[in-house]
């Protein structure tokens, strides 16, 4: 799938990664933003546009984090099998490199560990081949979905927490 950037150039979404819907809150900021999972195996791409930028003209640290902790949980979510979020107690980040606009950018988990009630997960942030930012983290495991679903948030709820969301 290509994309068109504003700027004419075009930017090739690689293959598997399916936009993210709309109506996540504070995810929605990351947009346009994709995710993939392959068995077991979750990844999150950005295309770098001009609002994920900073002043200084690079990708905004916030983003990047942000998308470190939404793959985060979710590798965990996807791990367990279950249908709960995984609430984030403590993330850490190294930053290597700064992103830049008109960038893919893909997280990739390298370990993913879930025990009774915490999940631990690591991974990076590449542009390409390159690390830009390494992430680490702890989140809670709840034993149940963490969300009331009602009519008026259950598609959100299958977004959230796929096609394993209790049905109202």
């Amino acid at each position: 799938m290509a994309q068109e950037q504003e700027n004419g150039t075009t930017v090739v979404i690689p293959e598997g990664f399916t936009p993210v819907p709309e109506g996540l809150g504070f995810a929605d900021s990351l947009r346009p933003f994709y995710r993939r999972i392959v068995d077991r195996e979750v990844s999150f791409g950005l295309l770098v546009q001009e609002q994920h930028l900073n002043p200084m003209g690079i990708v905004h640290g916030g983003a990047l984090m942000t998308l470190a902790d939404i793959a985060a949980a979710n590798s965990i979510r996807v791990l367990r099998d279950r249908p709960a979020a995984s609430p984030t107690i403590n993330l850490s980040f190294d930053f290597m490199a700064p992103g830049r606009l008109g960038r893919w950018l893909e997280t990739r988990t390298d370990h993913v560990q879930a025990k009774r009630r915490f999940g631990f997960c690591s991974g990076a942030v590449y542009d390409g081949d390159k690390a830009i930012m390494r992430y680490s983290g702890t989140f809670y495991c709840p034993d149940h979905g963490g969300l009331v679903v009602t009519e008026e948030n259950a598609e959100k709820a299958r977004i959230i927490l796929g096609d394993d969301a209790p049905q109202d």
